[in-house]
Parts: C-alpha cells; sequence; structure tokens
C-alpha cells in the first residue's frame, strides 16, 4: 500500500515550518545537522525545540544569524509597520549560480541535493518573472539570506530522510493585505508567491486574515515537493508532525505533516466507455492490445448504431481508479473519440491465485479460483493448453478437460 506525506498548510507555510514538520515527524537530526555542518557558509546556528502554539506542543526550527545580519523575516514592525526611510539591510545577496555551488559541495545525498536545487530554481524563475530579469541575473535577497539557505537545505534533507516520494500538498491558506520588502512594500500574495503558485499548479485560498501567512520559501518547497494534487479517498494515518511558524499573526501558524498509508480498495474498478464510428478494424485492434498493456482488466467492442443510423462501435474498457488517467490517455490518443463516459462501481470477485500442475505432458499453469470456501473451480493457461496440443497433437478440448481432472484430484474441494 502506498504510504505518502501530506502537508496541510492551512494556517500558510514557510520553510521554517516545513523543517520543523518534518523534524517532528521523525527526520534524523544527526544526518540534518551534519549535513549543515558541512555547508560552505557560516554566521548561523540552529536550534530545535519545542513550543507551545494555541496550547499544543509544537516542534521549532530556528535558524540564527551570527554575523550580524539583520533577518527581517519575523520583525512584524518591519513587516507591517510605518517607516520614513528604509532601514539598512545587511543582507548578502546571492545568484543561483553561487546557491546551487553551494548545495552541491555540501554533504547531503544526490536526492536531498536534487530536492534542494529544484526549490532554488524554481524561486529563481519566479523572481525572474517579477523583476522582468534572466534567471542567471537574478540575485536573490531574503530568499538568498543565509537563514533561507539553510531552511531550503534542510527541509530537502528531512523529506529525503523520510523516504517519501509520493507528497501531497493541500491549498495554501494566504492572508491579504499588504507586506514591506527589500523592493518596498508589496501586495499579498507577495509576487514571488502568485508566479509560483501559476507555474506549478498549487491553488491558493485566500483568507480574511491580514498578513502574508505563505513565504515565497514556503511555496518554493511545496512545488518542489509535490507529486500529487490530492489525497486518497480512503487513508490511515501513520504519524503526525507539526512545525511552528515565528509570525505574530491572528491565526495559530501551525503546519500540520501527515505520513498517511492509502487503504486498499480492490473491490472498486471503473468502467470508461465511448462511441467510435470513424475508426479502421486494424486501429482498433491495436487500440485493445495498448490499453491491456496500459493495465485494463477487460476490454470489449459491441456494435451499436448511432446517429443517422450509422454503424459504430461502443469501447468498453474495465479498469481500477488509479489506472484511469494513464487508459483515456490511451483512448484519446489511439480512437477518434473526443469524449469518454466513466462509471465508478463495485466488483465483487472470487480469490484466484496461480499454481502449477503436473501432468504427463509436463507442467501446466493453472487459475484456481475459490468462492468464501463454497466453491473452487480451475482454469488451466490457454498458451500452456496449446502448447501440449500441438507438440503432442492433442485435441484441445480433451487436453483442458484432462488437466481440470487432474487438478480436482491433486486440490481437495472444499467440504460442504
Amino acid at each position: 500500500m502506498d504510504r505518502l506525506l501530506y502537508l496541510e498548510c492551512y494556517s500558510g507555510i514557510s520553510g521554517d515550518m516545513v523543517v520543523a514538520a518534518l523534524l517532528d515527524l521523525g527526520a534524523d537530526k544527526e544526518v540534518l545537522m551534519k549535513a549543515l555542518h558541512s555547508l560552505s557558509i557560516q554566521g548561523f546556528s540552529v536550534n530545535i525545540s519545542t513550543v507551545k502554539k494555541s496550547g499544543l506542543n509544537v516542534c521549532d526550527f530556528n535558524v540564527s544569524l551570527t554575523d550580524n545580519a539583520e533577518n527581517h523575516d519575523h520583525d512584524m514592525e518591519y513587516l507591517y509597520g510605518t517607516y520614513e526611510e528604509e532601514p539598512h539591510h545587511s543582507h548578502k545577496h546571492r545568484n543561483l549560480a553561487e546557491i546551487l555551488q553551494i548545495i552541491k559541495t555540501a554533504e547531503m545525498t544526490v536526492e536531498a541535493k536534487k530536492i534542494a536545487c529544484k526549490t532554488f530554481e524554481i524561486l529563481a524563475e519566479s523572481e525572474a518573472q517579477a523583476h522582468g530579469l534572466p534567471v542567471e541575473e537574478v540575485h536573490f535577497h531574503e530568499v538568498g539570506a543565509v537563514d533561507s539557505i539553510v531552511d531550503i537545505i534542510s527541509a530537502a534533507v528531512c523529506l529525503d530522510n523520510l523516504d517519501l516520494p509520493q507528497v501531497v500538498i493541500s491549498d495554501l491558506y494566504e492572508g491579504r493585505g499588504f507586506v514591506r520588502c527589500q523592493h518596498g512594500v508589496i501586495p499579498v500574495p507577495v509576487p514571488a508567491v502568485a508566479n509560483i503558485a501559476a507555474s506549478n499548479n498549487l491553488s491558493l485560498h485566500i483568507m480574511k486574515a491580514e498578513g502574508e501567512y505563505v513565504t515565497p520559501t514556503g511555496a518554493a518547497l511545496a512545488a518542489a515537493f509535490k507529486t500529487r494534487d490530492k489525497l486518497p479517498d480512503d487513508f490511515s494515518i501513520e504519524k503526525v508532525g507539526m512545525g511552528a511558524g515565528k509570525r505574530k499573526t491572528s491565526l495559530p501558524g501551525i503546519l500540520r505533516a501527515m505520513i498517511v498509508t492509502a487503504e486498499s480498495n480492490d473491490d472498486m474498478i471503473c468502467k470508461l466507455e465511448c462511441n467510435i464510428d470513424d475508426c479502421s478494424g486494424e486501429t482498433l485492434g491495436y487500440t485493445m492490445e495498448r490499453l491491456f498493456a496500459a493495465g485494463a482488466k477487460d476490454v470489449h467492442y459491441l456494435p451499436v448504431y448511432m446517429k443517422k443510423n450509422r454503424p459504430a462501435y461502443q469501447l468498453v474498457v474495465i479498469c481500477s481508479k488509479s489506472d484511469v488517467s494513464e487508459i483515456e490517455e490511451v483512448i484519446f490518443r489511439e480512437t477518434t473519440t473526443i469524449g469518454i463516459r466513466q462509471t465508478e462501481m463495485k466488483m465483487t470477485v472470487m480469490h484466484s491465485q496461480l499454481v502449477q500442475i503436473d501432468t504427463p505432458f509436463g507442467d501446466v499453469n493453472v487459475k484456481m479460483c475459490d468462492y468464501y470456501g463454497m466453491y473452487r473451480r480451475f482454469y488451466p493457461e490457454y498458451s500452456d493448453v496449446v502448447e501440449i496440443c500441438r507438440k503432442h497433437n492433442q485435441s484441445y478440448d480433451k487436453t483442458y478437460r484432462m488437466i481440470q481432472k487432474l487438478c480436482e484430484d491433486t486440490f481437495k474441494p472444499f467440504p460442504c
């Protein structure tokens, strides 16, 4: 069954919140600290602790700058206060190539480096779009500061350490109003967040609350992590982790992360069907082959009459819910249909397993099916029966029934 990570961003998302939530889920702190100690940057220290948020114990990941560098990311007076003039900033500006080199030389896995690099590339593209510059000319300000680099690398290391390649991201709940940055006062969502959401299929939900709840770093991590659009219909929660935000806002600033396991839904199937009146027989035959290769459980064609009494075929495909997208892609690619009807239904099946039976002509594969201990049936594999018939010049029907009889004698029937 699938295990996946779910990030619930109903109180926004930021880099430190992501790292804290993943640590609370069980990411190895020693692995993280080893990676951070290997970075070719200095002037920071990290503290991992537990804080109270709305009466809850929440993990806090805090990056402190030690080189007299200003960090306005959590300074509410700077972000939302009124200044006569812009305060002095001592952030070191870095371009994308410099940051990618820092990641490249760090002691972290290849996969963690890929995640970190992807996150910064997403950020660079959003900033380039906002400022009308080529990506290589973008110089990061707040995002390129030491604390943001540490947040992104830490998030990448923790995600890789948890070994959860499938990630679902909820809607990103964002506030409204205005916030100050190095470029001046800008609207919320800030341009970088809006660009990231637009380019990476992230859904934003604008709340009535004032303030910035989704930071560019948080949005970029969500975009880099995300592999699925939604949670499975049925799942169980294996573990919950919570990460604390630093800003003092009307909402508590908690990012909840969950490891969830998709529940098996083997008794649910989908029926896909469409009417086709302008495809050749060869096309339909090839389509059937491609549908089975894509995971279809059954495929058949029914002769029908369509508008103006035109003879046509109705294509019917039975498949699992997880294969619907790939099956539909095959139908649209290989046939002339412009629409597919989908029906979800429950399926009752006999328990089946493949067994081998010893016959006078050699071993034969047989599908053995049971129904709640009341019935047992045997279905010799067609290709194995045909091979025996050709090799020993036997009748197909006689050979088939002979194998069934051997199965009945070998595997005792259920008691009535």
